[in-house]
């Protein structure tokens, strides 16, 4: 049974330990050893080593990895505090990586949560750790060509807030159009961008859209079709030569710099 309170920075080795399946020589499966123990559970274990919160002689453990009964085992004192605790990214995705999983040549996003790529002005003041870069998920999407605020989580709540059937969370957009017809964009084809278009047979919902300076619109919207900006504006005769998100519900893209993150804070919510 695993301790409620944090491992201690050494484990010792255990009083009876089981015979190897394999050979003497060989020792014991670490994450086995640390489940005999009653540290972890397997699959915590694992998720420990993966992590690189397990060394064995001072040496950053591996997967898979058998170990003697007089090693050095040591843990990371935060392993049960850092595994509990899942992390929300908020990335300005630069244009060339693909939110979700590699495409096409394209990376993921998500190559890009690493420490060097930590804004150094998140007020959060987190310190980063490996196991925070794992098994992130974006929570909507953004097209390898489009910009801005990207969010990427460990928390499977988080991406049902935002992205399932009944989310109502506003995103917010500035699109930098070209009008392809003569003169200007006609104020009844601005009404059918704001409510009055379909898309894949679909009525979409009504939008808030406006303009923002003379060749930039301003989108806010509660819904995320495939390319649903980029296909609106081609049914009124405009061309997206750019596009940011700079909002999603109450959390701001703000001047987080292209190609940086920061932790969601702990009080901020969407």
């Amino acid at each position: 049974m695993p301790h409620a309170e944090a491992p201690p920075p050494q484990v010792r080795p255990a009083p009876r330990a089981p015979t190897p399946r394999t050979s003497n020589d060989e020792g014991f499966r670490l994450s086995k050893l640390l489940s005999d123990r009653g540290l972890a559970s397997r699959r915590e274990a694992d998720d420990w080593i993966a992590a690189g919160w397990v060394t064995v002689d001072g040496q950053v453990a591996v997967l898979g990895q058998r170990v003697k009964p007089e090693a050095r085992i040591e843990v990371d004192p935060a392993a049960h505090a850092q595994q509990a605790r899942r992390v929300t990214i908020l990335l300005h995705k630069p244009i060339g990586y693909v939110s979700g999983q590699a495409e096409d040549g394209y990376e993921p996003a998500s190559v890009l949560v690493t420490a060097a790529n930590h804004w150094k002005d998140d007020p959060l003041r987190r310190p980063f750790h490996p196991a925070h870069a794992r098994g992130l998920a974006p929570a909507g999407r953004l097209d390898i060509d489009s910009t801005g605020l990207l969010v990427l989580t460990q928390d499977g709540r988080v991406a049902k807030h935002l992205i399932g059937e009944d989310s109502h969370v506003e995103k917010e957009y500035l699109v930098r159009v070209q009008y392809q017809g003569e003169g200007a964009l006609p104020e009844a084809d601005l009404h059918k961008l704001q409510h009055g278009l379909t898309l894949d047979g679909k009525e979409l919902k009504p939008a808030k859209v406006s303009w923002a300076n003379e060749d930039q619109l301003r989108f806010v919207l509660r819904e995320g079709r495939k390319r649903q900006i980029r296909r609106m504006c081609e049914l009124v005769g405009l061309k997206v030569v750019g596009l940011k998100r700079v909002r999603i519900g109450s959390v701001v893209l703000g001047k987080l710099p292209p190609g940086q993150w920061r932790y969601l804070g702990d009080n901020e919510r969407f």
